[in-house]
C-alpha cells in the first residue's frame, strides 16, 4: 500500500499552479464537490470557524476520496494541536500569526520527524496507514510529503520575515493582506503601496530561501503574483459562492417578476 503523495507539491513540481478553495461549512460534501470540479485542494479553517476535530477529521477524509490535498489552518495552541491534522491526512497546515523566526523553528520541531525536527513518532494513524507502512517509509513520507505553511500578516511578523524564511523545514508562506492592512490602519486597501511593498517583501524573502507563495485569492494582479512566487492560488469559499448564487437567483426573480403583466404581477 502506497502512502499519499500531496497533489499541491506535485503541480509545483511540475511548475503548474495548484488551486484551492475554502471551506467554512462544516459538511464534508462540499469538499466532494470541490474535488469533482477540479480543484487540487481546499482550506480548512481551525483558527475563525468552530470545527471540532471530528468534523476536520470527516473533511480530511473527504477530500482523500477525491485525491485532493487538505490544508487545515490550525488554531494555535501547543503541539498536539500542530500535528493532529497531520494524524488525521491532512496533507498540511497553516499557521497563523507567525512572527518570529524562534517561532518557526519551533513549529518545525514539533511537525517535522528527525532530522528536519522532532516531532514525537506515533504512526497508528492513517498518515501511517494505522501502523501498516514501514516505519522508515512514514517518516520519510511525512518529511517530504507534507505541507508546513507560515501566515505573515502584521509589522512585527514583516520585520522579522528575512530571518523566519531562512529556517528550515517549512515549505511556503502566506501573506495575509486583509489582516496586514488592517494593523496599519489601512483596513481592506490591498493596492495601497504599503501593502504592496510588504507582499513584495514577503515573496522576495521566500524566493531567496527556496520557499514558495500562497496566495489566499487573485488581490493582485495574476502575472504579479505569479512572477512573485505564487504557487497555490485560493479561488474563492464556499460561503461566497453561495451567497452570490442566492443574490443573483434572487435578482434574476425579482427582475422576471417585474416583467410580469400587471394584471398578474404581484406587489414587489
Amino acid at each position: 500500500m502506497k502512502l499519499r503523495t500531496s497533489r499541491i507539491l506535485q503541480k509545483i513540481r511540475d511548475n503548474q499552479i495548484a488551486t484551492t478553495l475554502k471551506i467554512n461549512l462544516a459538511d464534508p460534501r462540499a469538499i466532494e464537490l470541490a474535488g469533482l470540479c477540479g480543484v487540487d485542494g481546499v482550506w480548512l479553517c481551525q483558527e475563525h470557524v468552530p470545527n471540532d476535530w471530528a468534523t476536520i477529521e470527516n473533511q480530511v477524509r473527504a477530500a482523500r476520496t477525491q485525491n485532493i490535498d487538505a490544508l487545515v489552518r490550525i488554531s494555535k495552541g501547543g503541539y498536539s494541536d500542530y500535528v493532529r491534522p497531520l494524524e488525521a491526512g491532512a496533507a498540511g497546515i497553516i499557521v497563523p500569526h507567525v512572527e518570529s523566526a524562534e517561532e518557526a523553528c519551533q513549529i518545525v520541531e514539533w511537525t517535522r520527524f528527525l532530522p528536519l525536527g522532532k516531532r514525537a513518532l506515533d504512526g497508528g494513524n492513517i498518515d501511517g496507514h494505522f501502523c501498516i507502512e514501514p516505519v522508515e517509509d512514514y517518516l520519510r513520507n511525512s518529511n517530504e510529503e507534507r505541507i508546513i505553511i507560515l501566515q505573515i500578516e502584521s509589522p512585527e511578523a514583516l520585520e522579522q520575515v528575512e530571518a523566519i524564511a531562512a529556517v528550515p523545514g517549512f515549505n511556503a508562506f502566506l501573506f495575509g493582506p486583509g489582516d496586514f492592512s488592517h494593523r496599519i490602519g489601512k483596513v481592506g486597501q490591498l493596492a495601497d503601496p504599503e501593502v504592496i511593498a510588504a507582499r513584495q517583501r514577503v515573496a522576495a524573502a521566500a524566493r531567496a530561501n527556496g520557499k514558495f507563495l500562497i496566495a489566499s485569492g487573485r488581490y493582485a494582479p495574476l502575472d504579479d503574483l505569479v512572477s512573485e512566487g505564487v504557487r497555490v492560488i485560493n479561488i474563492g469559499a464556499d460561503v461566497v459562492g453561495i451567497s452570490s448564487y442566492v443574490q443573483a437567483g434572487l435578482k434574476t426573480l425579482q427582475g422576471d417578476l417585474a416583467e410580469l403583466p400587471e394584471n398578474i404581477r404581484p406587489s414587489l
